[in-house]
């Protein structure tokens, strides 16, 4: 991405800065093959010089001589000033080289400090990238959280109805019964009024009902000493008494049991 990018400019960048110091340095040996051509040259004109000096010595001998040795120093000039030329284009060469090479130089450390930013980004980048993913984590966990306490309400207000409905049967279960242990308890009272005995009464009853017993006996006895009529009319006197008297107590026993079992449930009731 772009940190190769970075890498790949910063490395072309100092492959230049180094092709820059190179052109630099062939610069200065350009300048100093000027420089020997410049010495070469002041030194053919010297010699030109030599020459024209001994032409003019030698007359008309020597004339030829001198035409030769103007034409050297004319080349010998034209040599130094074309040094010259070029040895001022070398030097302009090498200032301009050497502020390409600092320009690179610059350029280098800028794409250096590109590439460690694009680093630093993306260093960044991964931990951005690491942090969303925990996020995202996270996030899925709350949306899992919330889904389960969606769950966890329409649970709670499914139980919320069936606990309201069945308030509301035991609501009206209770008024049935509060009802019912209304109307038991007024068909308790009544039935304690109607059959209900005093026990001093009961007690003379069972007490006349001895006695009877005890006269229809002693008749007996004395009319079996008379008659065999009158000891038959005696045995079934005796045995209607008897047959009498024993349902009549079974009756009143058992409604005196009932009775005890009726309170004892109104008491119940009443504590319901």
């Amino acid at each position: 991405g772009a940190r190769e990018i970075a890498e790949k400019g910063g490395r072309v960048v100092s492959e230049a800065v180094k092709a820059m110091a190179e052109i630099n340095q062939s610069s200065n040996q350009i300048a100093d093959i000027i420089n020997t051509i410049d010495e070469i040259a002041f030194q053919t004109n010297l010699l030109a010089l030599n020459a024209a000096v001994e032409a003019a010595r030698a007359g008309e001998q020597g004339r030829g001589f001198a035409v030769v040795a103007a034409e050297v120093r004319n080349l010998a000039k034209r040599s130094a000033t074309s040094a010259k030329e070029i040895k001022v284009l070398i030097q302009d060469s090498v200032r301009k080289v050497e502020n390409g090479s600092s320009l690179v130089n610059q350029s280098g450390q800028t794409l250096q400090e590109i590439v460690t930013s694009v680093k630093r980004v993306t260093d960044i980048v991964g931990e951005i990238a690491a942090a969303t993913r925990e996020q995202s984590t996270g996030i899925d966990q709350v949306n899992r959280a919330v889904t389960q306490m969606d769950s966890v309400t329409q649970s709670n207000a499914g139980q919320t109805e069936e606990l309201a409905s069945t308030a509301e049967s035991l609501s009206s279960q209770a008024e049935q019964l509060q009802a019912l242990v209304a109307k038991f308890r007024l068909e308790t009272d009544g039935e304690r009024r109607v059959t209900k005995t005093p026990p001093s009464r009961t007690a003379q009853q069972n007490g006349g009902n001895g006695r009877k017993r005890s006269a229809a006996s002693a008749h007996a006895n004395g009319h079996a000493h008379g008659t065999g009529n009158g000891n038959a009319r005696s045995a079934s006197f005796g045995a209607s008494n008897g047959n009498g008297t024993a349902p009549r107590r079974e009756v009143l026993a058992s409604r005196f049991a009932a009775l005890d079992d009726d309170s004892e449930n109104g008491a119940i009731f009443e504590e319901l």
